[in-house]
């Protein structure tokens, strides 16, 4: 499972790293939660292009919001297979940038965050399923959901599962719909243990207003954490049937 991840890097660091041609100017983001606006990038008309959908998958087929789960992570053994993920998985695959995200380790009665990060502090790429749901008054929201797979060695000491972490190589035919269902299941691989490494960070996290620096603090026992200024977050704006679909896409808030 993943359940909150961040993108604190510069925007044209993570431009130079997908290779997408808009040039967004998004904020770091310590702390992003289902529902919220989750920076995407998929291929269009064979370019790549950078876009912000709601983190949580919803089926086109879907009537009401209220009718269906929120569903934010997509296990990889089946999303072929699911009515609900099997078109997604043919034809709208796609990359969630990132550079940390978090678990939680439950022991006794408490729950312990941890943050994984890679050693380097780069950018890496979730695995994502998108869609788009037409509500019954004719708005459109782009929705989006990871995928996830058995974790490695590093992980299962917090959690039984993990995301799956696409290699740069791998970007091209990810996005291609013309690459088989075969061939993507194949690319869907748990990460290489040394991949990421894992930090015990303090308690911030669990609160969603806290999306700054301070989230990713190292636990040191005794010490109390701080939380910065709390900043309510703003949905993903839904948009009118044929509005173009660039608009207020090129900033997370």
């Amino acid at each position: 499972m993943c359940g909150r991840y961040a993108l604190t890097l510069p925007p044209e660091a993570v431009r130079s790293f997908f290779g997408y041609a808009e040039r967004p100017n998004f904020p770091p983001r310590y702390n992003i939660a289902p529902t919220q606006p989750a920076p995407v990038v998929r291929a269009v008309d064979g370019a790549r292009r950078f876009d912000l959908m709601r983190w949580g998958f919803v089926p086109g087929w879907v009537k009401d919001l209220k009718d269906f789960p929120l569903v934010i992570n997509v296990r990889s053994e089946t999303a072929r297979e699911k009515p609900s993920f099997r078109a997604a998985f043919m034809r709208r695959r796609c990359l969630m940038p990132a550079d940390g995200f978090y678990e939680w380790h439950r022991v006794g009665a408490e729950n312990r965050p941890y943050l994984f990060r890679r050693p380097d502090r780069g950018p890496f790429a979730f695995a994502a399923l998108w869609e788009t749901w037409h509500s019954a008054d004719g708005s459109e929201i782009d929705t989006v959901a990871l995928l996830n797979t058995h974790a490695n060695g590093l992980m299962s000491a917090v959690h039984h599962r993990c995301p799956v972490i696409l290699e740069p190589t791998l970007f091209e035919r990810w996005l291609d719909p013309a690459t088989s269902t075969d061939d993507a299941y194949a690319m869907m691989q748990t990460p290489p243990d040394d991949l990421l490494e894992m930090v015990r960070i303090t308690p911030l996290v669990n609160k969603v207003v806290h999306d700054g620096p301070e989230v990713q603090q190292a636990w040191r026992d005794g010490e109390e954490p701080r939380p910065a200024a709390e900043k309510p977050s703003k949905p993903v704006r839904t948009r009118s049937r044929g509005e173009n679909a660039d608009g207020g896409q090129g900033s997370l808030f």
